[in-house]
C-alpha cells in the first residue's frame, strides 16, 4: 500500500505539472491614455549642451493601462486634475493642461477605478504622479531611490503619493528590475539618471511583441537619438548609460520604443479606446 500511495502521489504531481504547462498565458493588452499636454517655451531646458536655442515644443503627458488576465495596472498617472481645462495659449495661459481624466477614460472601456490593483510610477515628478490618489486601493510600485528622495525632500512634490509614503497605502520600493507578474510579460526596468529610482516599463504583447515605455529616460525623439538630457537630471552618466541600455534592448528584442512625452512617438500605439495586443 505504501508503494501504491507513493505511485499515486507521483502521478498526481505529473498531472498537475502537465496541467500548469498546458494553461494558457494570461491575456495582455495595453491602452495609451491621454494624461495631458505640456508647453515648453525654451527647449534648452532639456539640454545641458544648449542644443535647442530658440526652440519651443508641445509635449504629451501620456500614461498607460495594462490588462494582465483579470488584473489591471496603471503605468504613470499624468498631470493633476487641477489642470483640467487650463489654456496653453492666450491671456491666462499655463504651461500644463489636462483635457480628460484617467477615471473618465476608464469609464469609457468599462473599468472601475477600484479594479486598478497596481499603479507603477516611472519616477516621482508631478506630471507622472498627478492622479495617483484616485486609486487608493492599488499597490504602488516605485523605485526605492525615488522614495528615499521624496522622504528627504522639503518640498511638496511627494504630495500625490502621500497615501502610500506616509499613509495606509500598500507601497513596494522597487530595487533594480522587477518582473511585475512573474511571467516575463511586464517588467519594470531600472533606468536611473533622470531621478535616482527612475524606471521604464517593458511589456510583451501577444501580437505586437515587446513595447518599451520610456518614463523620462528621454523626453523627445531628438533627445533620445543624440543622447541629449536636461541639466537637472540627478546623474548625467547614469542617464547616458540608461539610454544606451534602452537602445540595446530595442535592438535585441525588436521592441517598439515609445517616448512617453513625444507626441509623434505615442502614436505608435492605437488611439484610445483601442488597445495594443
Amino acid at each position: 500500500m505504501r508503494y501504491r500511495a507513493a505511485f499515486v502521489t507521483i502521478l498526481l504531481a505529473i498531472a498537475t505539472a502537465a496541467s500548469a504547462q498546458a494553461a494558457p498565458n494570461p491575456e495582455v493588452r495595453l491602452w495609451r491614455l491621454d494624461c495631458g499636454q505640456i508647453k515648453v517655451d525654451d527647449l534648452n531646458d532639456f539640454s545641458d549642451t544648449f542644443a535647442y536655442s530658440g526652440r519651443s515644443k508641445r509635449l504629451a503627458a501620456s500614461c498607460y493601462l495594462i490588462k494582465h488576465g483579470a488584473t489591471y495596472m496603471l503605468w504613470d498617472t499624468g498631470l493633476a486634475e487641477s489642470t483640467l481645462g487650463q489654456a496653453l495659449d492666450g491671456k491666462d495661459a499655463k504651461d500644463e493642461t489636462l483635457s480628460v481624466t484617467i477615471v473618465q477614460q476608464l469609464k469609457l472601456i468599462g473599468v472601475d477605478p477600484a479594479q486598478i490593483s497596481i499603479v507603477g510610477i516611472s519616477h516621482y515628478h508631478d506630471d507622472h504622479t498627478g492622479q495617483a490618489a484616485r486609486f487608493p486601493g492599488a499597490r504602488l510600485l516605485i523605485g526605492k531611490g525615488d522614495v528615499e528622495e521624496l522622504r528627504h525632500s522639503a518640498t511638496s512634490i511627494g504630495k500625490p503619493l502621500e497615501h502610500w509614503l506616509n499613509g495606509p497605502g500598500k507601497l513596494e520600493e522597487v530595487v533594480g528590475d522587477k518582473d511585475v507578474f512573474e511571467d516575463g510579460s511586464v517588467n519594470m526596468l531600472y533606468l536611473p539618471g533622470h531621478t535616482p529610482g527612475h524606471h521604464g516599463l517593458l511589456v510583451k504583447l501577444p501580437r505586437m511583441g515587446y513595447v518599451l515605455l520610456s518614463g523620462d529616460a528621454a523626453h523627445f525623439r531628438e533627445n533620445y537619438d543624440k543622447d541629449g538630457l536636461p541639466a537637472w537630471n540627478s546623474d548625467r552618466s547614469q542617464t547616458l548609460a540608461s539610454i544606451h541600455r534602452i537602445k540595446e534592448i530595442v535592438k535585441n528584442l525588436g521592441a517598439t520604443f515609445v517616448i512617453q512625452h513625444e507626441p509623434d512617438d505615442i502614436k505608435k500605439l492605437p488611439a484610445f479606446p483601442e488597445s495594443a495586443r
